[in-house]
């Protein structure tokens, strides 16, 4: 008999709930206190947040592709453990032979438990298995902070068999995170153990998993 998986709830300083999920657990009894003091924030409403991570694939040119699309929604679905909605375009653009309703890609969006684990794995292990990784770019913050991860090729993922990987695609992570400015959330990646590459070629430093 499989027992069912209990989650643990508790109550902290920052009245924030601490779940299973490993990096929440962190953040909340203390990430949240260590980032309070390091960014000279007066209460815990202003601490820089994850919201929600949106994983998706742009079809691109394989977007007739019956062969790519149901890889890319298997990626997707093993990956993340959500089932993946279709996205389209919302303008008819001519010289990219696009008209408005065509299918482009496809993506889930994870929020709560799923969200957290997903950034473990992330950052743990699939960045790591980056050939030639360095860690990741500085400059892939936009101006509210949030913060996108590009893979070239979806074989980095464990959860994927090496036939699940034959058709090769792409994907993005797009790490929607709540904060006052791009320095905040820079900051709350580094705390998950976000590896970002060092200037001058120098290697980064990971991070201990606890």
């Amino acid at each position: 008999m499989v027992e069912a998986k209990s989650k643990l709830i508790v109550k902290s300083k920052s009245s924030l709930p601490i779940s299973s999920a490993r990096l929440k657990a962190l953040y909340v009894s203390q990430y949240a206190e260590e980032l309070k003091k390091e960014l000279g924030l007066v209460n815990f409403n202003q601490l820089p947040r994850i919201e929600k991570i949106v994983v998706n694939v742009g079809l691109g040119k394989a977007k007739d592709d019956k062969k790519v699309i149901e890889t890319a929604h298997n990626t997707l679905t093993k990956i993340t453990g959500q089932k993946p909605i279709e996205t389209t375009a919302k303008l008819s653009i001519a010289g990219f032979k696009l008209r408005e309703g065509n299918k482009i890609g496809l993506k889930v969006t994870l929020r709560g438990d799923k969200m957290y684990e997903f950034l473990d794995r992330l950052i743990n292990i699939v960045l790591p298995r980056l050939r030639d990784f360095h860690g990741v770019k500085e400059k892939s913050f936009d101006k509210s902070g949030n913060y996108s991860i590009g893979i070239a090729d979806q074989s980095v993922f464990p959860e994927l068999t090496f036939e699940e990987t034959t058709t090769v695609h792409g994907l993005q992570a797009v790490i929607v995170i709540r904060s006052h400015e791009p320095a905040h959330a820079r900051a709350l990646l580094v705390k998950f153990g976000m590896p970002f590459e060092k200037p001058q070629g120098k290697s980064f430093e990971k991070k201990e998993v606890k």
